[in-house]
Order: structure tokens, then sequence, then C-alpha cells
């Protein structure tokens, strides 16, 4: 475990933030429009939307990427983070793009003193860079990479119960002016997409809906750490790293109300998808 010292935290006279989980799409989807049309524009539309919903920029974003796992929670420590190319097959022009927000090792600091604080393992990486489950969403919502971001990385083994606790231990982020995403994908079966995977895609959707939005915030955690019993739960996440990040999401907006903000009924062809918010919007 990595020593911390206290940081000053100083809190936001402003109404606390919501946090988000996000469906954040394939590879680097905003550079290819030319090639991929409007095959991306409900979810960028959804993601433009958010910096409305809260109503005033955050101070920095806390972004917990489905792309990065460590056998700690680690959080990166760069004040200007490089880029990562973390995908294949794509244009050559997409090993070139740049999403140049600065990072905050003010923020990270504060971020693994929370961490530590609730008695979870964490470490400090320097030199680690933003990978597209980061800069791919963000150059939709923040298009001028004009606020701080911090990536935080899942623990290895995935383990649900971890992963809320992990979002409990950030909640007070969420008065500091920091705004806690969780940037994942509701359903990621890379071997089953397409119209073929639509009820299945839609029968775990329509769980995870009545889970985290139409049942009682106080049963959200119990309902998540047992997702793998949900219907078709492990054909929509055969491997579910690119679910966890909506445990932290919701584990750092106990109690408070979930709302859809993002649902394609054929997204890719015929996938059903969504995006939920936890707190209320500043402007609904």
């Amino acid at each position: 475990m990595t020593t911390t010292t206290t940081t000053t935290t100083t809190t936001t006279t402003s109404p606390r933030l919501p946090t988000y989980f996000i469906s954040h799409g394939g590879g680097p989807w905003p550079w290819m429009k030319k090639e991929m049309g409007n095959a991306y524009a409900q979810l960028e539309a959804s993601l433009a939307d958010m910096p409305r919903q809260i109503g005033r920029k955050p101070r920095a974003i806390l972004m917990v990427s489905a792309h990065w796992e460590e056998s700690a929670f680690t959080v990166m420590g760069s004040p200007r983070p490089q880029m990562i190319y973390d995908y294949g097959g794509f244009p050559a022009h997409t090993y070139k793009v740049q999403y140049n927000a600065p990072g905050s090792p003010t923020l990270a600091r504060r971020v693994m003193e929370l961490i530590e604080g609730a008695g979870l393992p964490v470490a400090l990486d320097v030199e680690r860079g933003f990978d597209h489950g980061t800069y791919s969403p963000m150059v939709a919502i923040y298009p001028e990479a004009d606020v701080p971001v911090v990536q935080l990385s899942l623990m290895r083994g995935l383990d649900p119960a971890a992963h809320l606790a992990l979002g409990r231990a950030l909640a007070p982020l969420r008065d500091e002016d920091v705004l806690i995403v969780g940037s994942g994908l509701s359903y990621h079966n890379l071997r089953n997409f397409g119209p073929q995977a639509h009820d299945v895609s839609k029968a775990f959707d329509d769980w995870l809906d009545d889970a985290v939005v139409q049942g009682a915030p106080a049963e959200r955690a119990k309902q998540l750490e047992a997702w793998s019993s949900a219907p078709a739960a492990r054909v929509a996440h055969p491997r579910e790293e690119h679910l966890i990040p909506l445990m932290v999401a919701v584990g750092a907006a106990e109690g408070d109300v979930g709302e859809r903000i993002y649902h394609e009924d054929a997204f890719m062809g015929g996938l059903v998808v969504s995006s939920f918010r936890f707190g209320a919007a500043a402007n609904a």
C-alpha cells in the first residue's frame, strides 16, 4: 500500500454533483465520423448533454475506465497525460488523435487519501496516459479539453463489492466539485454483436434498468453484487470489466435516485445499450 499525505480540500457551496455510468462506444469513434456516419449520433448527443445536466463546469473529472486494471486501485498522477492507443484495426489517422486535457496531481493525492482511508489497496502511476475509455467520451463531453481529468483503475478480480466500496470511499469528491464517471458499456460481448444479440442485450438491459432506476436505491448494491444471476448476464458480459465501472458510480451515489440518460434499441445494428446518472441534475 502506498503511503499518502493528507491533502487540504475545499468543499464547494454548489449542489453536490451527480455520478455517471456511461457507455463509451468502440475505440476512437469520435474521430471516425466519415467512416461510420451517424452510428454514434445518439451516444454522442447524450454525452454532449452532460454539461447541461451538471449545470456548471466541474473542478475536475475522475474517470474509472474499463480499460485499466491493476492489483490495487491505481490513480493516474501525471500532470500531462499522454495518449494510449489501446485498439487495433482502425484507420491510421486514429493512432494520432489527441485529447490534451491536463491531469491533476492534487486530485490524484486526494483520491489516494480517500481510498487509503477506507482501507482499500491503492497505488499511484505517474506515467499512465489516457485510454480510449476516457478520451473517446471526453471529446464529446468537453471537446475543448479544458477540465482536468484523472483516471482511476479497476482492481483485478473485478469484485463488485470491492468496487461498490471504492465508490463509497470516493463519495466526498462529489461535494468537492469533482465529477465521478464510470466508463464502460452496458453490453460488451464482441463475439455476439449485431442484430442476433438484440434479445439478449435487451434482457440484460431491462434487468439493469430495473435494478438501478426502477428499484429502491437502498437495494441497488445487493442487486449489483449478484449481477451475474441476471437474465443473459454472462452473454452480455462474458468478462465484466465493462460493467464494473457502474459499481463505482453507484457506490458513490448510494441512496440517490438513478435515471437512464441514454438508451438505444439498435446500437451497432441491433444492440440494446444504456447509460445512467445517479443524483439530481441541475438542469433536468
